[in-house]
């Protein structure tokens, strides 16, 4: 996700609907090659491919191919002799070349953290409503982690799973069927061995039930008992 960190940066008040607003914001190209993490990315991953399958598959799972091509997207990102667009002000006349980025999510550092602010930008101006709302994560036990870790498909049946489980939940605030909740899912992860890979969700949920008409009816207090 970078989605669970722009959930985060809601919730704590650090994207507003003005955060992308600013016209006097500054363009400033990067430089990855002066980048550390780019360094050890490029001078060191031919040899950890070559030697994973040795030393890495029973700990790690097998090789997977998306893992390499997000590496080499990441290493042509922001590299302007692997394509730009010019960008040019019809006031002024002012121009300069915007590098292409590799759009991956997590592992370019550039990237993911552009995707989490705009993300965040779009939930507050485009999604979210201005009713009451409630963080909530959903976990699943230990002894089932080990099937999502090999099998990261489960995840979305994991995100399905969160948002039936929310709406049988709080449909029946509305009375009728015509009334549905709302909600952001976000899948995290956390562990690399199998045994600590930790999947969860983070779910920004409306604390009610939205009405075809535009009315919103708000939940009760929510017995802990029940949860």
């Amino acid at each position: 996700m970078d989605f669970a960190n722009a959930i985060a940066f809601i919730l704590n008040g650090k994207i507003s609907k003005n955060s992308w607003q600013n016209p006097y914001t500054a363009y400033r190209r990067r430089n990855p090659y002066a980048s550390s993490y780019h360094q050890c990315v490029e001078d060191h991953f031919e040899t950890f491919e070559q030697v994973y399958d040795d030393r890495f598959p029973r700990q790690y799972g097998f090789f997977r191919p998306y893992v390499k091509q997000v590496i080499y997207r990441y290493l042509d990102c922001g590299i302007l002799h692997n394509g730009f667009a010019r960008v040019k002000c019809s006031e002024c006349a002012h121009e300069y070349p915007l590098a292409f980025s590799c759009k991956r999510r997590h592992f370019c550092p550039s990237c993911h953290q552009k995707r989490v602010v705009e993300f965040g930008d779009w939930l507050i101006g485009e999604v979210v409503k201005t009713v009451p709302h409630r963080h909530i994560v959903f976990t699943i036990p230990k002894i089932l982690r080990r099937y999502f870790f090999y099998d990261r498909k489960l995840l979305s049946d994991f995100s399905r799973c969160g948002w039936k489980a929310l709406k049988e939940f709080y449909t029946p605030i509305g009375r009728n069927k015509e009334t549905i909740p709302g909600a952001v899912v976000a899948i995290q992860t956390f562990g690399d061995f199998p045994l600590a890979f930790h999947p969860h969700l983070h779910i920004l949920v409306a604390d009610g039930c939205f009405h075809k008409n535009s009315l919103f009816f708000v939940s009760p207090a929510i017995d802990g008992d029940l949860l």
